[in-house]
């Protein structure tokens, strides 16, 4: 019997936050690669703390061929024209977000380029258009939101996505980047009705600020983008409950990319691979095969095939076909599990080199994804979110 009535929390972080700085520098590479060659190759890894970045991993692009086929360009010399424009894409990311401390400025911070050159022995697998990585990937969906996500983590990303457009519009001074909330939600029937905590915690500008002005400040917009009926008299809130928070950011707490994959998948209310995905190339099934996993339990979720979702994915790494697939509609399923795992391989090429052609994958929009989600969110012109879109929900109904 599936439980009906339960509390479940949920949290997020802002694009300010230490780890999602350095998330959004990697991103900020692998775009900046991208579009020098949609072949890039990038597995970049970023660590900040006090006026210091330090950026590594590896990175690749293929030779440039002039007329007759002849190189006109080897891969490495065009490596090594990228390399001084690394330092600049950090601090760029740096005065995007909105850095401008003593201890943690955009323009004075050191920032370390340590990136080299890709594997052979990573890069010969690829090349077969084989999965970069073994692994398991996760995909999932629900319909208690529009955006078939779960309702704890997509508002947590809200609130906090509402409170950098205020900072950086100027409509509120005070704030500044680095923050984090966290939302425990009550349900009734399977349903959110209510918050019953909330906890919000924001870098501000003047020690003097107590927790409740910070409270002024914040509740406005909190309560713009909740959900009418669900902030009640029994809601208790907690707004910078340690008091001053004017320390924040990598000066106040070292940052690493990766470390926020629950914050960037589905808020713990499923379960998670264990690959990070900032920095990675799609050729990287951490990072591709998450987003076709996503992309499929949403078309079935939005197929009305079941109204819950969990689906997983499972790679060798040189081997380009999936090795598994499995599929949990959580007893909601309106046809058999194992008739929608047979859909969903008839229904999506699912080697590399397929999904990245499907969700058109080769191309600079993952700068975007490092804060407030890689899901849940709208799908865009120039093909940003492509994983979002339900335009396979009539392919899984004939299949099934």
């Amino acid at each position: 019997m599936v439980r009906q009535d339960y509390v479940f929390t949920s949290e997020s972080v802002s694009e300010g936050h230490p780890d999602k700085v350095c998330d959004r520098i990697s991103d900020a590479v692998l775009d900046y690669l991208l579009t020098e060659d949609p072949n890039a190759r990038v597995a970049c890894e970023a660590f900040a703390t006090s006026s210091l970045v330090v950026i590594g991993g590896e990175i690749g692009l293929p030779d440039r061929l002039g007329p007759g086929g002849t190189v006109a360009r080897t891969g490495a010399e065009r490596l090594k024209d990228v390399m001084g424009r690394i330092p600049e894409i950090a601090r760029d990311c740096i005065k995007d977000i909105g850095y401008e401390q003593e201890k943690f400025h955009w323009n004075t911070c050191h920032v370390l380029n340590f990136l080299h050159e890709q594997s052979v022995h990573i890069a010969q697998g690829v090349d077969r258009d084989g999965a970069g990585d073994q692994g398991i990937m996760f995909g999932y969906a629900v319909d208690e939101t529009p955006e078939l996500m779960p309702a704890p983590i997509q508002h947590a990303h809200a609130i906090l996505r509402r409170l950098a457009e205020a900072r950086k519009s100027g409509a509120e001074p005070a704030l500044r980047p680095d923050a984090k909330s966290q939302l425990t939600l009550r349900y009734e029937d399977g349903r959110p009705v209510e918050v019953m905590q909330l906890v919000l915690s924001t870098q501000h500008a003047d020690p003097a600020q107590s927790s409740d002005e910070i409270r002024a400040i914040v509740e406005p917009y909190i309560r713009e983008v909740l959900p009418a009926g669900w902030l009640t008299e029994a809601t208790e809130w907690w707004i910078n409950p340690t008091g001053t928070f004017v320390i924040g950011g990598p000066d106040g707490d070292a940052g690493l990319t990766g470390r926020k994959i629950i914050v960037d998948t589905y808020g713990g209310a499923a379960p998670h691979g264990g690959g990070a995905f900032s920095g990675k190339d799609p050729t990287k099934v951490d990072r591709s095969a998450a987003y076709a996993a996503r992309y499929l339990a949403k078309n079935i979720v939005a197929a009305g095939l079941a109204r819950r979702c969990t689906l997983q994915i499972s790679y060798a790494i040189g081997v380009a076909r999936p090795l598994s697939i499995h599929v949990d509609t959580h007893g909601t399923g309106q046809v058999e599990d194992e008739a929608i795992e047979r859909a969903v391989a008839r229904s999506m090429d699912l080697t590399p080199l397929g999904i990245r052609t499907h969700l058109g994958l080769n191309r600079p929009i993952y700068a975007r994804t490092s804060a407030y989600g890689h899901f849940g969110r709208e799908p865009e012109a120039d093909g940003g979110f492509s994983w979002e879109k339900t335009d396979l929900v009539e392919t899984l109904k004939k299949a099934v």
